[in-house]
């Protein structure tokens, strides 16, 4: 939140929710973007036509559809949180007719399948991969990136692990943009959550990707920790899982977050402004 003093008295900015009269609205930071059940955002360089990418939501093409309406032709880094097919699907659209600069994962190679679809897809569109873990740091224009999770993967030559132990090697990122910090968290889950409780990282942020599409499995250490004023849920409309979990929404509101949706808003992004940030929905 954004606090200034006048006469003595403490005023704060609270984040404020609007429909677009026109999209993309002036000055978006960051965008999360309706793929339905899945994750897919952009982060604004304040360059015309640029922008850093988080995952690619599904096979369907919504997040390739979401890039077409924000004008982004050239994306610097695109980033990939996890392997599960609804963070990793929409690549092959997102690449087609782009300039990419590179792919970037986390240590996780699980599931098999999906590590060996990336590849080849990347191979296809000529686009290279890096692999990030803790402690990188990237600095793009009006952007500075670091990687602070996953804290632990599961060794080479490990069982193939479950859905929640691939979630839990999801990147963790935290964005310094024009809106203050953004929190960017895949799909961890309770375990993951408690590793970075238990570190010294800093979690704290102004806007929160609540992780793993609201799922119930979120601390409410984790969240108090972060304290965001602005918490975005990726979500898809009536899905199967029960996403976003009611108990964390409630949660978060009585943090004091404005809980934003992409199922019910659409396309949603974060503006910022003089009075502090605005969240624009496309409907």
């Amino acid at each position: 939140l954004i606090a200034a003093a006048l006469a003595g008295v403490l005023i704060i900015a609270v984040p404020v929710a609007v429909i677009a009269p026109g999209w993309p609205p002036a000055g978006w930071t960051l965008v999360a973007c309706d793929v339905g059940q899945g994750d897919g955002l952009v982060l604004s360089t304040g360059e015309p036509g640029r922008g850093v990418v988080v995952d690619t939501g599904t096979e369907l093409g919504e997040m390739a559809r979401c890039l077409d309406r924000l004008g982004i032709e050239r994306v610097p880094l695109l980033v990939l949180s996890h392997l599960h097919a609804d963070h990793i699907g929409g690549l092959a659209a997102v690449l087609g007719g782009r300039a990419v600069g590179g792919i970037a994962v986390g240590p996780g190679r699980s599931p098999g399948w999906a590590w060996r679809q990336v590849t080849e897809v990347a191979r296809r569109h000529g686009v290279s991969l890096v692999e990030l873990t803790e402690g990188h740091l990237l600095d793009l224009p009006n952007l500075g990136l670091r990687v602070i999770g996953p804290r632990y993967v599961s060794p080479a030559g490990a069982a193939e692990p479950d859905g929640s132990e691939i979630n839990n090697t999801s990147l963790v990122i935290t964005a310094d943009t024009r809106v203050g910090r953004v929190l960017l968290t895949g799909d961890v889950e309770l375990a993951a959550q408690a590793d970075l409780l238990a570190s010294d990282v800093d979690v704290r942020a102004d806007v929160l990707k609540v992780p793993h599409h609201g799922s119930r499995y979120t601390l409410p250490a984790f969240l108090n920790e972060v304290g965001p004023a602005i918490a975005v849920i990726s979500v898809g409309a009536d899905n199967r899982y029960g996403h976003p979990n009611r108990g964390t929404v409630d949660m978060l509101r009585r943090a004091g977050a404005l809980v934003m949706r992409t199922d019910t808003g659409g396309d949603i992004a974060i503006v910022a402004d003089e009075e502090g940030p605005i969240v624009v929905r496309r409907k």
